[in-house]
């Protein structure tokens, strides 16, 4: 089963009926227990980088979602949610992640011709040949965002170009990131859905 993380974040049913709609056992939950025995984390996100580390404080979520990630329980992050994996963000004053992969949130800059928030549907550029890289290599997905991660190159499996690359898919170990929405692109995201699950399938976690 995959537990859908919910701290009353804006797309956490839409990723529900997502998983719904492709058979994937799931639930939404915000129950630390019920975190520690699924078979894998979801963590959607819309919004602003601050009040979403707020509201997963506020249900004491921050370390359960680090120690169950550090353990090697499968996690995906979405959007904001993926944004929440890394170190620090620079929206409206430095804010702590999670800290589960290395890197940096920061605003996307203006360029002529260029509109942020990045909004719309672009197409990825795939870095890595993996699961996850064979799905979106190539195929254009919806994003909603006015920042953006930067992290080594090793962590990224595929990017877009929005005057400046910005990864749109990454990876470390068993920690997944995808700053587009897959809820929202169609065919090719619910394959990158279905990607995480069998990612989860193939993973030997021994819950604590």
């Amino acid at each position: 089963m995959l537990a859908v993380i919910d701290y009353d974040t804006g797309n956490v049913r839409n990723v529900k009926k997502a998983l719904d709609h492709l058979d994937i056992e799931n639930c939404l939950t915000a129950d630390p227990e019920v975190i520690k025995q699924a078979d894998g984390l979801i963590l959607p996100g819309v919004g602003a980088f601050a009040k979403a580390m707020q509201a997963i404080a506020s249900r004491n979520l921050v370390e359960v979602l680090q120690t169950q990630a550090r353990a090697g329980q499968p996690m995906l992050g979405i959007c904001l949610g993926m944004q929440l994996l890394f170190d620090r963000s620079e929206e409206f004053g430095e804010t702590q992640g999670l800290g589960l992969l290395p890197g940096a949130v920061v605003a996307i800059p203006e360029k002529p011709g260029l509109k942020v928030p990045h909004m719309g549907w672009d197409t990825n550029n795939g870095r890595a040949i993996n699961r996850f890289g064979r799905v979106f290599d190539g195929e254009a997905t919806y994003f909603v965002h006015s920042y953006y991660v930067q992290t080594a190159a090793k962590n990224i499996v595929a990017t877009c170009d929005y005057g400046v690359q910005i990864p749109s898919v990454v990876q470390q170990n068993n920690v997944v990131g995808m700053q587009f929405h897959p809820e929202k692109s169609g065919v090719v995201g619910l394959a990158g859905l279905k990607a995480f699950k069998e990612m989860v399938a193939d993973a030997d976690f021994s819950r604590n």
